[in-house]
């Protein structure tokens, strides 16, 4: 006979297991460890031609084989998951679903608008199967600015206040329409990412950019309007920093507590090598 000491044990344990489902990038390996760090059973699900390999998941999907995965969350008493890493902008036509797969893509369909209206509708056809997606964010805050304001030794200038505040409200714009989240102004608008995602649009603002000898402007990545932070929430790293300085901008503008920043330390000490303020906005 199970004591209830034993029955709860087994509620503690259960609550403290997670999926990690994994895109590309290094935020997987970060999240991974800042959860193990915390006290998480951490199971790595690694989504097939985008995980890293050296992540070494416990299973490898692809996009369209949810069912398999589905099954093995269940087997193991898992029920919270978790979306970390780049996958781009798929097409629902490149898939090749399975069952589960299907029945999940006919509903993310009927509500699909744009890539972020695709992933709210994932959210909650997980959630009608039992399943609670959480914000990597909320369970390991160290991934993030916690505190608003400039984060580096570089520091805005008063020239930099226009760009930033239309930085700011050029990201909430196409935000709110499912386009983007990222944008560069340097007075004018010169950059605004779309389908081909952050890095791209910032190699354009590079090579358009790259006989300037002097620096101005700014690049913001900021949360969309009414966003689900569960799921694709925006990110920066050390290559950002690099790609801002290679593009003559002058700093960085990201939200506090939901941005991702991918080895915070690291970023921070490019920024200050560099010479370019990133500031957190509340």
């Amino acid at each position: 006979m199970r004591t209830i000491a034993n029955m709860k044990k087994k509620e503690i344990n259960s609550d403290k297991k997670i999926a990690l489902v994994a895109g590309a990038l290094d935020l997987p390996f970060f999240t991974r460890d800042a959860l193990r760090a915390a006290g998480w059973d951490v199971f790595i699900v690694g989504l097939k031609n985008f995980y890293d390999p050296r992540l070494n998941p416990d299973m490898v999907v692809r996009l369209g084989g949810g069912g398999a995965a589905i099954r093995e969350f269940r087997r193991r008493g898992i029920r919270k998951l978790t979306f970390v890493g780049a996958i781009g902008h798929p097409k629902l036509s490149d898939l090749r679903p399975d069952f589960w797969t299907i029945g999940a893509l006919i509903s993310i369909k009927r509500h699909q608008k744009g890539y972020d209206s695709m992933a709210v509708a994932l959210n909650k056809v997980l959630e009608k199967r039992g399943f609670e997606i959480v914000a990597a964010q909320d369970l390991a805050p160290d991934l993030t600015f916690q505190t608003p304001g400039v984060q580096t030794r570089a520091r805005p200038a008063a020239r930099d206040a226009a760009d930033i505040e239309r930085a700011i409200a050029v990201s909430h714009t196409i935000g709110r329409e499912d386009i983007g989240a990222s944008v560069v102004v340097d007075k004018q608008v010169i950059g605004i990412e779309a389908a081909e995602g952050t890095a791209n649009m910032l190699r354009r603002v590079v090579d358009m950019r790259r006989d300037l000898n002097k620096s101005s402007g700014v690049f913001a990545k900021m949360t969309k309007p009414g966003q689900d932070l569960r799921i694709d929430i925006p990110a920066i790293g050390v290559d950002t920093v690099r790609a801002v300085a290679a593009a003559h901008l002058r700093g960085i503008v990201v939200n506090a507590k939901t941005c991702f920043v991918v080895d915070k330390p690291a970023v921070i000490k490019a920024a200050n090598d560099a010479k370019i303020f990133i500031v957190a906005m509340e």
